[in-house]
């Protein structure tokens, strides 16, 4: 997930109506007083076909960023998916929801049912900006029927506060040198849903015996992607490009390779044999 001050830590909802959303302290804690209209108004204008309505919700100055199964579209393009759709239903999950620096930040997962009876299973992130009095989606970042399982919350610690990267590392380049195996270092942060998704395709059944090559250090990069910022740089990352990043390096710490496009930062919208692809390539196993 490329980092655009667009977190995804949110409650989670499972939903059957339309609910309720609130917005989240920066300490986490629900507000239950401040119910989130804009969002409710989102769904209704898809709902009702108001294609007016709902594209008057994206922010122009600055554009609105969306991208769509990792490819960058724009604020149009993505109404016209909803509004293309002719959805009879939609029922959301709510995965996570905060607020952070000014903003409302959102990812759910919607099940849409069609005209014809069919359902559409679709993850969005949403970030919303108030503008003038309003509130806009400054940022989408979409994903239709995705191939890797998805979390649905995001309460697992994947990057403790209190970890020390360095010391972190260090002991696994001394078990991977012991064990002729590989490093991967993921860096991230536990309010990224992508880096969520990775975390769970690595724990797949079928990703096993591949794993049992590696030993993975999870790096956070903090809530607001600075954290840590000397070890991407030594490791060739650059975290501009989007979390989770992966570097690979030996048991000596010598860098193997590294993500410089962030390959994996859509990782909900990947399979799980383009994942394989990646990490077989560098498994130890196939010097």
């Amino acid at each position: 997930m490329r980092r655009k001050l667009h977190s995804r830590v949110m409650v989670l909802a499972v939903l059957t109506t339309l609910p309720m959303f609130y917005a989240t302290s920066a300490m986490g804690q629900a507000d239950a007083s401040t119910p989130f209209a804009p969002l409710k108004q989102w769904r209704s204008a898809v709902l009702a076909g108001n294609g007016a309505e709902l594209k008057a919700m994206y922010s122009t100055d600055p554009v609105a960023h969306v991208m769509a199964n990792g490819v960058v579209t724009n604020a149009e393009g993505d109404a016209n998916f909803w509004l293309g759709l002719k959805a009879r239903s939609i029922k959301l999950e709510i995965v996570h929801m905060a607020q952070r620096h000014g903003g409302i930040s959102i990812v759910f997962k919607a099940e849409v049912t069609l005209l014809d009876g069919s359902t559409m299973r679709i993850t969005d992130g949403q970030g919303w900006r108030e503008q003038n009095g309003q509130w806009r989606l400054a940022s989408v970042e979409r994903a239709d029927e995705p191939h890797l399982a998805q979390p649905s919350d995001m309460n697992k610690n994947i990057y403790p506060d209190d970890a020390d990267a360095r010391a972190d590392i260090k002991a696994a380049e001394e078990k991977a040198a012991a064990g002729h195996k590989r490093v991967i270092l993921v860096f991230g942060a536990n309010w990224c849903f992508d880096c969520h998704v990775l975390d769970l395709a690595f724990h797949r059944p079928d990703f096993a015996s591949t794993m049992a090559g590696f030993e993975v250090v999870h790096v956070d990069i903090g809530p607001d992607g600075e954290k840590n910022g000397d070890l991407a740089n030594q490791f060739d990352v650059p975290l501009n490009k989007g979390v989770p990043a992966l570097a690979i390096i030996d048991g000596d710490g010598k860098l193997v390779v590294s993500q410089k496009n962030g390959e994996f930062e859509d990782a909900r919208s990947m399979t799980s044999a383009a994942v394989l692809e990646f990490l077989n390539r560098w498994n130890p196993e196939s010097r």
